[in-house]
């Protein structure tokens, strides 16, 4: 067996039992087991620690008085420039560190002493400022507040600098100890102790967010502290060669390490487009800061903030390792982009919340509704994201190609915290200073996940260009070859069977959109709402019939293109991957049914035109969900294989 780790482990029989190896790493079933246990235990502490301040920040800064921008600034813009310095320096250097201890652990256990001190300072820090300001006469011509804000500012740079450290390499820990075979299934279970840990702190102790911030900090300091830190001396790493192409002269530590970074990393148009994919996902979600405040702004507790978030969470935990498998079966990138594509849908459909306004009661139950049936296609887009790197990246040098992409990453977020900030500030100033300016969130979101859609699809072709399913390799500069050799996963094509299936679900969206308002204009002539009537009467049943016929041009072009394939003629339109396509169609099939109570609830409450928005956006996300299915078609044109063909 070979000593190098980045040569495709083995699987030996040893008498009745199975030895897996990873590098110089071998496990037996037992063994593989403990390591998962003690990997997910660690990810445990970490997601809980690494929640408390996304969380409860926002709350205790904007009671201090903080505009918008200044949030953004302290919660994205301060962490942004970190990310761009410490993280390529931190995953550069893991890469090549060797010592008894591995080279991804030594970063953790080092920084962890002071990341823990900083997390408690962070909760103490009114405390702090009351203190300082009683105690200096230079400090007593400041308001309390300022003070405060500027220790929180200030335990905030020296948390998320120590922090760098840990997320830098935790993430590549998994690349160095778990067998490739399992690094899919892993993942899903990565996600289910991530999310488990999340849904246990938003059900039990956000509540308590601005009534207990000190002990929540620094229970969470303690948490990670000693569960964390146990998982450090409980997971071994094996040991690593020198990397390939490079030389380990003093002048290489030094520019050449600069140079051979920036070489290798930005030379190639694939890991580029990666580069920006996942930057303008940042940016995207760079308003999710204000996510509390929206929510609060429809009228609900923080309370029924924290178990919502909770519940839906733990709707997606079987869903995470579920995705898992299918991501294996039809590769990460090919999920991601169809993801991507059906994400704009998604986005847009909250617009709808601009223009209506129910009861908390009601907003509370119809959304959290949503999340329970959307949890699964959900998982499947986030289960996607580390092994979607783990396909693309080299393995090698698999740190330093996540670096990179942090560097660009973080180099957009430096400016999109406060952009975002002045953007809600700038809503806000045409809003009459109203708190119904963070409902405009979602037309951020729409416009960035478009920018992410178009960015991944242009990857998607390039990954097809240099190979796809059955011949990628990585790009690499170091090597002879011009790529890096990783094993191959087969994965499977466009399944006829699976395909049909799918139609008939879009077929059923369709008609339930359609046979659905008739049955709705009963309800409303019951309870005498004939303007809401009228308007589906005139204008909404017509267009669902018109979405309807468009939705059957599009499913009889794909029909003659699958003809086609089994005749093994040219396609004109392209086959979509049934994959994503029939989750997708599943969950917009089952959020139907929650357009049918938004549409009840709105009529019994009186709200005509609530009902009007209701139905509209419903057929507006038909709309979109068939030109979603186009734009797949059209991604596909060209590169479609043979229909019912297992790819490898």
């Amino acid at each position: 067996m070979t000593s190098n780790p980045f040569v495709p482990p083995v699987v030996e029989t040893i008498g009745d039992h199975k030895v897996y190896h990873c590098g110089t790493l071998t496990y037996t079933k037992m063994g593989l087991l403990a390591m998962f246990a003690w990997l997910l235990w660690g990810d445990f502490c970490f997601t809980l620690m690494e929640h408390v301040v996304p969380s409860i920040l926002p709350l205790k800064l904007k009671s201090l008085g903080c505009a918008n921008w200044q949030m953004g600034m302290v919660m994205t813009t301060v962490p942004s420039i970190l990310n761009m310095t410490i993280c390529p320096y931190v995953s550069f250097k893991s890469d090549r560190y060797r010592s008894r201890w591995g080279r991804r652990i030594p970063f953790i256990i080092w920084t962890m002493p002071f990341l823990c001190a900083t997390l408690a300072l962070i909760g103490w820090s009114e405390d702090i400022s009351g203190f300082l300001h009683g105690n200096s006469a230079f400090l007593q011509q400041y308001a309390p507040t300022t003070i405060t804000i500027l220790l929180i500012a200030a335990f905030i740079a020296m948390f998320q600098f120590f922090n760098m450290f840990v997320s830098s390499v935790f993430c590549y820990l998994f690349n160095d100890v778990v067998p490739p075979q399992f690094l899919a299934r892993f993942t899903g279970m990565f996600r289910i102790a991530g999310t488990l840990a999340s849904a246990l702190y938003n059900y039990f102790i956000f509540q308590f967010a601005e009534s207990n911030m000190r002990e929540i900090f620094i229970g969470a300091a303690v948490i990670y502290f000693f569960g964390f830190g146990m998982m450090c001396f409980m997971v071994k790493e094996g040991k690593y060669p020198p990397l390939e192409g490079e030389d380990t002269g003093k002048r290489t530590k030094r520019l050449e390490g600069l140079k051979n970074f920036f070489k290798e990393s930005f030379t190639h148009k694939i890991y580029w487009l990666i580069f920006f994919f996942t930057t303008f996902g940042v940016v995207t979600g760079a308003v999710g800061a204000f996510n509390v405040f929206f929510y609060k702004n429809m009228g609900l507790t923080l309370s029924q903030i924290g178990k919502m978030t909770a519940i839906t969470g733990i709707a997606s935990l079987l869903a995470a390792y579920l995705a898992s498998i299918y991501i294996d079966r039809w590769h990460p990138l090919r999920v991601t982009v169809y993801v991507a594509v059906f994400a704009v849908v998604g986005n847009f459909m909250n617009w709808k919340w601009v223009f209506i306004s129910l009861p908390g009661e009601y907003f509370f139950w119809l959304t959290l509704g949503v999340g329970v049936v959307t949890a699964f296609a959900g998982a499947i887009g986030a289960a996607g994201s580390m092994p979607l790197f783990y396909k693309v990246f080299p393995k090698s040098r698999f740190g330093q190609f996540c670096s990179a992409q942090a560097l660009i990453r973080s180099a957009f977020a430096l400016c999109s915290g406060i952009a975002a900030g002045l953007y809600i500030d700038t809503v806000k100033y045409f809003a009459g200073g109203s708190d119904f300016a963070y409902r405009f969130i979602f037309v951020w979101q729409t416009i960035g996940s478009i920018v992410c859609a178009i960015v991944i699809v242009i990857a998607y072709r390039e990954w097809y260009r240099l190979g796809g399913d059955a011949h990628f390799h990585p790009p690499a500069t170091w090597n002879p070859k011009g790529f890096e050799e990783m094993p191959i996963v087969p994965t499977v094509g466009p399944q006829v069977r699976w395909l049909n299936i799918s139609f008939k679900l879009f077929n059923a969206i369709m008609a339930v959109s359609v046979f659905g308002i008739p049955m709705l204009m009963c309800w409303m002539y019951y309870k005498h709402s004939m303007v809401a009537f009228e308007w589906h009467a005139w204008l909404l049943f017509p267009m669902s019939v018109i979405a309807w016929i468009y939705w059957k041009l599009v499913e009889k072009g794909i029909r003659r293109d699958m003809q086609r394939s089994l005749n093994n003629e040219p396609l004109r339109n392209g086959i979509p991957h049934h994959g994503v396509f029939i989750f997708v169609a599943g969950k917009f099939l089952l959020v139907l049914g929650l357009w049918f109570v938004q549409v009840v609830v709105t009529v019994n409450l009186h709200m005509e035109l609530g009902a009007i928005i209701f139905t509209a956006a419903n057929i507006a996300t038909d709309f979109l969900l068939i030109g979603g299915v186009q734009t797949l078609c059209r991604i596909e044109r060209g590169f479609s294989t043979t229909l019912n063909e297992n790819l490898s």
